[in-house]
């Protein structure tokens, strides 16, 4: 290596901080050590999952730090020339973390676990300037994963929701199309009848059955009643000479029409006259059908609504007297199109809970986390235990799920910053870091958790009222 060489290098490796107290002989000793790699754009050169290996020094280019989450990649940060890359893993002996690739053809300097152990050897204030690196990383490696992980789960829980009021919504289209064209014939049956020339007798059987279509949600019956009345009543209005007895049956079934009550009311008509009142009945029935079908739908929809407005507290403080259980039913339809397919809720409220003092939307985050990992650890198919219960001054929260259980190796390190069970690039490992940290630090609450085949547990256990710093009393102006 020539001096002007020699300078350019000594200088550049004392750009990085670890390296910054090393001496001439000792920057040019460490970069003899290391090896030289050029590596082109896009190409990946620290691989997620794989193991810890060397200490990347970037010497020109530019490089962007990802981690996979899923199907999504998320970008953590880009680095430059005169930074390092892979301290972490190599510290720890660990796996890789997170993926760099190079975003323009790059040159780097790759410095083995040997050469980088001699380093700390002899300068042991590198570890110190290292441990500060690693842990600003972390924050921000954090920092950048937990916002990512709130609009990941905002985006799913968006979809979620999208399905959800697909189906009133679709039900509404529906109904409100059918509905101007059964009106329009009741409208149009109604004006034929009032064409006929009936007794006095007639007209007040007439009215008694038109008041009979306005009450009749009293008298609706089962689907499956509906269902097994519906055949004979076609077979006698098809009996009485009705065009299309099929048009109508199934509106006269829907609210408990059988043939019986049907003989019984026609007997007041002349015979003439009882093609014209059935046909005016069965459409204003059917009309009925469907205002009614529209209402339901419509109140569905009100309740998703209402539920999103609790579950993420729209409008309202961050401090809220929270009622536990509602809450929990309201984590739990936000995440029903995961829960519907085959996972069977138990809820387990007792009566007269008291409302604790708490962070709500934070709260539901810790709800939606254990939720969201039971029904993952279940495949989507198993039980689902969701309680609640009064301990003195505190309120307990059970989620419980049938899943193979976490094994003890695993539980020891669950609550930890991205440590995660799932398979690699699934997931960021900051769910259940997150919640610890909610119930933790943020309420002074517990949350613990037991596990074995075919049952897991997860306790919270928050207090009723968040505790405040207190504020110094003053007596006279002094302290």
């Amino acid at each position: 290596m020539s001096a002007a060489a020699s300078i350019e290098t000594t200088a550049l490796i004392r750009r990085v901080p670890i390296f910054a107290e090393l001496s001439d002989a000792e920057a040019g000793e460490l970069w003899n050590a290391g090896q030289r790699i050029n590596v082109a754009p896009g190409e990946v050169f620290i691989r997620e999952g794989e193991q810890g290996g060397s200490l990347y020094l970037i010497l020109t280019g530019a490089v962007e730090v990802t981690k996979a989450d899923g199907a999504r990649e998320v970008t953590l940060a880009t680095r430059g020339p005169g930074e390092v890359l892979g301290e972490m893993s190599l510290l720890e002996q660990a796996a890789r973390t997170a993926s760099v690739r190079a975003t323009e053809p790059s040159e780097l300097l790759a410095i083995g676990p040997e050469a980088f152990r001699q380093l700390l050897a002899r300068r042991p204030e590198a570890a110190a300037t290292l441990l500060r690196t690693v842990t600003s990383r972390l924050r921000s490696t954090e920092a950048s994963l937990v916002q990512s992980d709130k609009l990941a789960a905002l985006g799913t829980l968006a979809a979620g929701l999208a399905h959800e009021l697909n189906n009133p919504a679709a039900a509404i289209q529906r109904s409100t199309g059918y509905l101007s064209e059964a009106f329009e014939e009741w409208r149009r049956r109604t004006v034929e009848l009032s064409m006929l020339a009936m007794t006095p007798g007639e007209r007040r059987a007439l009215a008694e059955l038109e008041r009979s279509i306005a009450d009749c949600r009293a008298t609706r019956c089962s689907d499956a009643e509906a269902r097994r009345i519906e055949s004979r009543l076609s077979q006698r209005l098809e009996a009485l000479g009705l065009a299309e007895p099929w048009e109508i049956a199934p509106a006269l079934a829907a609210y408990g029409w059988s043939v019986e009550r049907l003989e019984s009311v026609l007997a007041g008509f002349a015979a003439d006259h009882v093609a014209p009142v059935l046909q005016w009945l069965g459409r204003g029935l059917a009309a009925q059908q469907l205002l009614e079908e529209i209402e339901v739908a419509s109140k569905v929809i009100s309740s998703i609504v209402k539920s999103v407005k609790s579950y993420a507290y729209l409008d309202q403080a961050p401090v809220q007297d929270v009622d536990i259980a509602m809450s929990l039913d309201d984590t739990l339809m936000i995440l029903n199109h995961k829960l519907k397919h085959g996972v069977a809720v138990t809820r387990m409220y007792e009566p007269a809970l008291p409302r604790i003092e708490a962070y709500a939307g934070e709260l539901n985050q810790v709800w939606t986390n254990l939720i969201d990992n039971a029904v993952q650890a279940m495949d989507g198919e198993g039980k689902l235990e969701v309680g609640a219960r009064r301990l003195g001054e505190e309120v307990e929260v059970l989620i419980a799920d049938s899943g193979p259980g976490i094994p003890d190796e695993v539980g020891r390190r669950i609550f930890e910053p991205f440590f995660t069970t799932k398979a690699q690039g699934v997931g960021t490992g900051l769910g259940l870091h997150i919640a610890h940290n909610i119930v933790v630090n943020r309420h002074r609450g517990r949350i613990s958790f037991t596990s074995r085949p075919g049952r897991t547990e997860f306790r919270i256990v928050l207090p009723l009222r968040l505790s405040r710093p207190t504020t110094p009393e003053k007596t006279n102006g002094k302290r």
